[in-house]
């Protein structure tokens, strides 16, 4: 309710706030979802937007409410690209002040073997086995697509809401200028 209010009183970043709180507490409550949206579309994040009003249309799929917003947002998001995309329309900006992203980047960085296998990789000075001298191996990429792919785990399973955020970003990307002056 207080998510409400902050809207209310255009204090958007503090519904968004509240909502991830409620989220938290209770991940089927489709309000804080939908609530969410309408704080994350007057932020003019549209495309994080479409994200958390279709979470709130699968938990309640009869609001209509929720259908017309979600129609909204998705038109918004396909007239104005984000002010913060990066090239293909990825928001990076917004990805980067996701505190969900930011915990589980952390975390995977604060992890030893992490910072031991980007140290060597970075200095050249040694690969992951720790023999000196020589230069970044295979074993090096493949440790490192490994983290990697523990670290998406990781955020699957703790934030799927940011997961399904990121794949809608990637699926909305514009297309490039050489493809759409070949089109014409």
């Amino acid at each position: 309710s207080r998510a409400a209010a902050y809207s209310k009183l255009g204090n958007y970043a503090g519904a968004v706030r509240d909502c991830e709180r409620a989220i938290g507490i209770d991940p089927s409550y489709s309000k804080a979802y939908g609530r969410m949206g309408l704080a994350l579309s007057s932020l003019n994040k549209h495309t994080e937007a479409v994200v958390y009003y279709k979470k709130a249309l699968e938990l309640d799929p009869d609001n209509e409410t929720y259908k017309s917003n979600l129609k909204i947002a998705e038109q918004k998001m396909k007239e104005t690209p984000s002010p913060t995309s990066g090239p293909g329309g990825f928001d990076l900006a917004g990805l980067l002040n996701n505190p969900g992203f930011m915990s589980m980047a952390s975390n995977l960085m604060n992890n030893p073997q992490v910072q031991q296998l980007m140290s060597g990789m970075i200095s050249g000075g040694h690969n992951a086995m720790g023999a000196a001298g020589s230069s970044p191996s295979t074993n090096d990429l493949a440790s490192l697509i490994q983290a990697g792919q523990q670290f998406a785990q990781q955020m699957q399973q703790q934030n799927p809401e940011l997961i399904e955020q990121l794949r809608s970003q990637i699926r909305s990307r514009t297309p490039s200028a050489s493809n759409e002056e070949q089109q014409e």
